[in-house]
C-alpha cells in the first residue's frame, strides 16, 4: 500500500482509578471429579516476559460510558519531555478498557479448545491457492491490455471488482456472527469462517498492491484515491486471534483455548499466547458503511476519548484514508489497535495485546487449606484468569499440581498443571465458576467466583 499521512497528537487525557470490588467468599473444600478438558488453556512458560521486553507486533471529554461501574478519569494528566509523553500512572489503579458485545444484547458465550486440524488446514490452503491464482489472472489481464486507455479501464474495472467483493465479504462475516449467536453453527465453524474471511481480505489487499504498481507504471495514470480507502477497509477483517487460530489449525503451535462471544452483529475472540492476553472485537453497529470521510485527527480523538488511560501511556499513530482509519497505541503493557468509522466517529474494531505479567484488570480471591494457599486473579468475561498455588507454610510455589475449573453447575474440567512458579492460566467464563486444586488426597476449592464487569470504553453521546 502506498504511504499515507500519519498524524500524531499529544495526549492530554486523564487516568482513571479502577473501582474496587469485594472478593466473594470461598466455599468449604470438597473433592471435585476431574474430567478431560475440551477448553484448557496451555499454561504460559515462566518467567513471563516483562512489559518492557515485549516488542509490539502492530508497529507495521465524553458525556458518558457504555456501562455503569467503569472507572472515571482523574484530574491528573501526563507530563511531556522532548515531545514524548511521560506517563504519570499509578499501576495499581490502571485499567485497560476493552470493547465487547453491545450492553443488553442477547449473546452466546463459550470457550473451546483448538489444536491441529487437517481438514480446516487443507481448506485454508486451498482457498489461499485459489485466491492467489485469481490475483495472478488479474495481473495478466492488465498486462495484456494496451498501455493506453484500455489498460486504464482494465485497472479501474479490477478495482471495482474488489470493491464488490469487499461488500460480499462484509455480508459473509455478518452472517457468521448472526448464525453463531443463534446457535446455528459451532464455535469452531465460526472461527474457521472468520479465518477464511481474514485470508480473503489479505489476498484482496495484496491484489490491490499489485494493481497499484501496474497503475504507477502506466503512462499518464495513477491509482484513484479509493484504492487506498479500500485497502484500509480490508484490514478490518483481520485479527490477532484469527491469526492464532490459523497457526493452531496448521499445527504451528500447541493446542489452546479460544473464548468466543457473539451477538447478532458483534463478536469477541480472546486467547492467551506466549505470555500475552490477545483479544479482538468487531462491532457492526458502530460501523457506518455509508458514512463520510473522517480525518486522522478525528479518528485519534475518538480513540483517545474511548480509551483515555491507554492513550495516556503513549501517543497514538494514525493511518487511513476515507471513511476508515486505523489507530495504533504501542505502550509499555502491550498494544491497542482500533479502527474508527466515519459517520459514527466511533471505534468499531479493537485488537489488544496485553502482557500477562502487567494485566491490570483483575481482583484476587484466595483460599487456604490442606497445605496450599491458592489465589485466583478473577477478571472480566473472556479475560485471563491466573491461578497461583503456594505452599501454605513456606510460601514457595507448588509446581505440577492439577487445577480444574467448573462453570455454573457444570462438571470440573482440567485446565492444566501449575508450572515452576506455581501458576496456571485459563480464560474467564461469563458466569459464576469454581477453581479446584487437586493433589490427592489434598484438595482446595475457591468457589462462587464472580467475573468482574467489562471495563468498557468511554463514549460520547
Amino acid at each position: 500500500m502506498r504511504a499515507l499521512p500519519i498524524a500524531v497528537v499529544a495526549v492530554l487525557l486523564l487516568v482513571a482509578p479502577v473501582a474496587g470490588v469485594t472478593a466473594p467468599g470461598a466455599v468449604s473444600p470438597s473433592p471435585d471429579a476431574v474430567s478431560p478438558s475440551p477448553d484448557a488453556v496451555s499454561p504460559s512458560p515462566d518467567p513471563v516476559p516483562s512489559a518492557d521486553s515485549i516488542a509490539s507486533t502492530d508497529s507495521h471529554p465524553s458525556a458518558g460510558q457504555e456501562s455503569a461501574g467503569s472507572p472515571t478519569p482523574s484530574s491528573e494528566s501526563p507530563s511531556t519531555t522532548a515531545g514524548q509523553t511521560t506517563p504519570q500512572i499509578d499501576a495499581a489503579n490502571l485499567t485497560l478498557r476493552t470493547l465487547s458485545t453491545p450492553p443488553g444484547a442477547e449473546t452466546r458465550v463459550s470457550t473451546y479448545s483448538r489444536g491441529p486440524d487437517l481438514g480446516s488446514s487443507l481448506g485454508f490452503a486451498t482457498a489461499d491457492t485459489d485466491a492467489a491464482v485469481e490475483t495472478a489472472a488479474v495481473v495478466d489481464r492488465i498486462e495484456r491490455a494496451d498501455r493506453g486507455v484500455e489498460r486504464q479501464q482494465q485497472i479501474l474495472a479490477e478495482i471495482n471488482r474488489v470493491e464488490r467483493a469487499e461488500v460480499a465479504l462484509n455480508s459473509r462475516q455478518t452472517d457468521a456472527f448472526r448464525a453463531h449467536a443463534a446457535g446455528e453453527i459451532t464455535d469452531r465453524q465460526l472461527v474457521d469462517e472468520l479465518v477464511r474471511v481474514a485470508a480473503t481480505a489479505r489476498e484482496y489487499d495484496e491484489r490491490l498492491d499489485a494493481i497499484d504498481e501496474l497503475a504507477e507504471a502506466t503512462d499518464d495514470f495513477s491509482s484513484p484515491g479509493r484504492l487506498d480507502e479500500l485497502q484500509v477497509a480490508l484490514q478490518v477483517y483481520e485479527g490477532p486471534v484469527r491469526d492464532h487460530a490459523l497457526a493452531l489449525a496448521r499445527g504451528q503451535t500447541g493446542s489452546n483455548a479460544i473464548y468466543v462471544e457473539s451477538s447478532r452483529g458483534a463478536v469477541v475472540l480472546a486467547t492467551i499466547v506466549d505470555g500475552e492476553y490477545v483479544r479482538e472485537v468487531f462491532r457492526t453497529d458502530r460501523w457506518d458503511r455509508g458514512g463520510g470521510d473522517i480525518s486522522n485527527d478525528v479518528a485519534i480523538e475518538a480513540t483517545e476519548a474511548a480509551y483515555p488511560e491507554t492513550a495516556a501511556l503513549r501517543e497514538p499513530d494514525a493511518f487511513g484514508a476515507g471513511a476508515v482509519h486505523r489507530i495504533t497505541i504501542p505502550h509499555e503493557f502491550g498494544t491497542l489497535r482500533t479502527f474508527v468509522s466515519g459517520g459514527t466517529e466511533q471505534v468499531f474494531v479493537e485488537h489488544q495485546r496485553i502482557d500477562l505479567s502487567s494485566f491490570p484488570d483483575s481482583d484476587p480471591v484466595s483460599e487456604a487449606g490442606d497445605g496450599f494457599n491458592v489465589t485466583v486473579e478473577r477478571t472480566y468475561p473472556g479475560g485471563p484468569v491466573t491461578v497461583t498455588v503456594l505452599d501454605e507454610e513456606t510460601g514457595e510455589p507448588v509446581p505440577d499440581v492439577t487445577v480444574t475449573k467448573s462453570v455454573g453447575d457444570g462438571d470440573s474440567q482440567a485446565i492444566g498443571a501449575t508450572n515452576d512458579a506455581g501458576v496456571v492460566r485459563t480464560l474467564s467464563p461469563a458466569e459464576t465458576y469454581r477453581i479446584t486444586v487437586v493433589d490427592e488426597p489434598r484438595v482446595v476449592v475457591v468457589g462462587d467466583i464472580e467475573p468482574l464487569p467489562v471495563p468498557r470504553p468511554v463514549f460520547s453521546v
